[in-house]
């Protein structure tokens, strides 16, 4: 089976509740839609998450470019992820080229399923079964009473883990924020908090000790930048509460300097970032060598296919935000999000909606 062409569709999904977080907000969903086509009449899919509109036109010209150099190919990820890290080696395998790359290759192994009659967590060699899954499309930086109403909607939509935005001005407030959600959701649902970065080193001691004495958070995510695997690895020391990174982790490489660094408790790399499907089992390999239990970013269609296959495996983002252009969205049960059985990664696109949203 050889790669023909591949054909991208750029759309702006809406999302049912805005995000705000400390750096951002998301208020729509601008997702580049990848079909992949083969000799075989088979066509895989994958779709990446932009941030922002004006990101998926530099995005779509990386995929068109590589696609241009896979024609031809053999649908045979792990081959052409060496291809196209071997062509970009001089610009540099991170941020929009890995995006790309993700996207063909999330694309390659969606087809590679489908050709084989199995759904991409068999192919990878694990059982479809449900993942564990935490709500985390809402609850960012808003007023009390709009958190504590969010909170118990996203409770009740079956959910037993939620996550909360963190990063306000005053410390303060981030703690009566905590307050205002554990006293609404109770003992028994389990809450993460999340502050996407926004902390200095010190500051974030100083809040995640707060979290400490304040208890009943399951971990602390991104309190400080990204990159910073060194300050992370003192906040990691200084506080009790777990901390979590990854959904930024640029490739296994750098996942592997995060944990040689000892930065983190926990780890979530995010399909998109980490080198879609091929880069996941790398990080996987490396978070069961380490002992460190493995989460998902975002992506829950093939992250759970993943995530089934990881022998650490965590806590699974739920987000609905590629709903609106899928036929089948994830299908949810008992706080789980379910692997498909269908072949492939099972993603399909509803053809009626993305002429809707297109851009």
């Amino acid at each position: 089976m050889k790669i023909t062409g591949v054909r991208m569709r750029a759309v702006a999904a809406p999302m049912k509740r805005p995000l705000v977080t400390s750096i951002a907000t998301v208020g729509v969903a601008p997702l580049l839609l990848v079909d992949l086509e083969t000799d075989a009449g088979i066509v895989g899919r994958a779709y990446l998450f932009a941030l922002a509109k004006h990101h998926l036109a530099p995005i779509a010209k990386l995929v068109e470019a590589m696609a241009e150099m896979v024609k031809g190919d053999e649908v045979a990820p792990f081959d052409l992820e060496r291809k196209l890290r071997a062509r970009y080696a001089l610009l540099g395998v991170h941020n929009m080229v890995l995006f790309a790359m993700s996207g063909i290759d999330m694309a390659a192994w969606d087809a590679l399923g489908q050709a084989h009659g199995q759904p991409l967590a068999r192919l990878l060699g694990a059982r479809p079964r449900p993942i564990p899954a935490y709500n985390s499309k809402g609850l960012g930086i808003l007023p009390e009473k709009e958190l504590v109403k969010e909170a118990a909607e996203l409770v009740e939509e079956g959910f037993r883990a939620v996550k909360l935005r963190l990063g306000r001005t005053d410390a303060r407030d981030d703690l009566k924020a905590l307050q205002s959600v554990k006293k609404q959701i109770g003992p028994d649902i389990t809450l993460m908090v999340d502050f996407n970065q926004a902390l200095t080193v010190a500051e974030a001691i100083t809040r995640g000790r707060m979290i400490d004495d304040e208890g009943g958070v399951y971990w602390i995510e991104e309190p400080v930048r990204a990159d910073d695997f060194a300050g992370c690895a003192r906040v990691s020391r200084e506080v009790r509460t777990p901390v979590q990174i990854g959904e930024n982790f640029m490739g296994p490489e750098q996942m592997a300097q995060a944990l040689a660094a000892g930065a983190c408790d926990y780890v979530m790399p995010d399909a998109q970032r980490i080198g879609g499907v091929t880069g996941w089992m790398r990080a996987a390999a490396l978070a069961q060598g380490a002992g460190i239990e493995m989460s998902s970013h975002l992506f829950p269609e093939v992250s759970c296919h993943l995530l089934a296959a990881t022998p650490t495996c965590h806590w699974l983002e739920y987000v609905d935000w590629a709903d609106a252009v899928l036929e089948q969205p994830a299908e949810l049960k008992d706080g789980h999000v379910v692997v498909p059985d269908a072949p492939g990664a099972g993603i399909k696109w509803n053809e009626k909606a993305v002429e809707r949203y297109k851009i």
